[in-house]
């Protein structure tokens, strides 16, 4: 498998802290990953870093859109969207006064070429991309199964169809890399069933990758082709559910006394 985000030796400090400490991890083209980890052991701030709200320290972040490599360090967060790489957040960010289809035509807003002159005079060339992007927003919801909702108000919103329609406009970017920062937390199981099948269904059929963040041990063992490990801010273990199931390094750190059954 090719590479589609490589990250070498990165360190984040905040002062005298290191919340990330030479960390190096490679996520492939296809491939459910998982970043796994204690409360603190800096999850969240590798996100942040990648996505570029954080600059690391020090340390390299490459993307391979294309087969060619790019290095994004230090590049706004507008910026890395519109390399390919979309998120959604551990507390649900929505736009709570506007409607379903609206907060998913935000989110294509990286893709438009309209600029404020098209916007003021709303020529032909304006019309028809406005057009395209409520049908594309549209699109996104049936593929996500809000389409039902799509008139609604965000904040009217199930609290799992809240955390769906966080993915539907991450979705609007056209990311070749989909990053989710705990997506199935405060989901009931039926909820997080759901979710199982909606993150496979991106992958197979959207030809998307993805990264998540999650502490549903079950819903990580059932998804990842592959586990990150972190505590600390150093990653202490890669691999398969199996192995990371069975690793010693893990089972103290993060899952416990005993070895995790699925």
């Amino acid at each position: 498998m090719k590479p589609i985000l490589e990250v070498k030796n990165m360190t984040m400090a905040f002062g005298g802290l290191r919340a990330l400490d030479s960390l190096d991890i490679c996520i492939h083209a296809g491939q459910i990953a998982a970043l796994i980890g204690p409360n603190g052991a800096g999850k969240t701030t590798f996100f942040n870093c990648i996505t570029g709200i954080y600059k690391p320290t020090k340390g390299d972040i490459l993307i391979f859109p294309k087969g060619k490599q790019e290095r994004i360090n230090g590049l706004k967060p507008n910026i890395v969207t519109k390399k390919g790489l979309a998120r959604t957040f551990q507390n649900i960010r929505l736009f709570e006064s506007m409607t379903v289809l609206e907060n998913v035509m935000i989110g294509c807003h990286p893709i438009t070429k309209t600029g404020v002159l098209g916007a003021i005079f709303r020529g032909k060339a304006t019309k028809a991309e406005e057009k395209f992007i409520v049908e594309k927003a549209y699109s996104i919801l049936e593929k996500i199964g809000l389409e039902m909702y799509v008139n609604e108000l965000a904040t009217n919103l199930p609290y799992g169809a809240q955390r769906r329609l966080e993915i539907a406009r991450a979705m609007a970017t056209n990311p070749f890399l989909l990053l989710l920062d705990e997506p199935a937390a405060g989901m009931n199981p039926q909820e997080t069933k759901s979710l199982d099948d909606l993150i496979i269904k991106l992958r197979d059929e959207e030809n998307v990758s993805i990264l998540l963040i999650e502490h549903d041990m079950k819903l990580v063992m059932s998804l990842s082709d592959n586990i990150h490990v972190v505590d600390y801010g150093k990653k202490i273990a890669e691999g398969t559910p199996e192995e990371i199931k069975s690793n010693p390094e893990v089972i103290k750190a993060y899952l416990g006394d005993e070895s995790y059954n699925a």
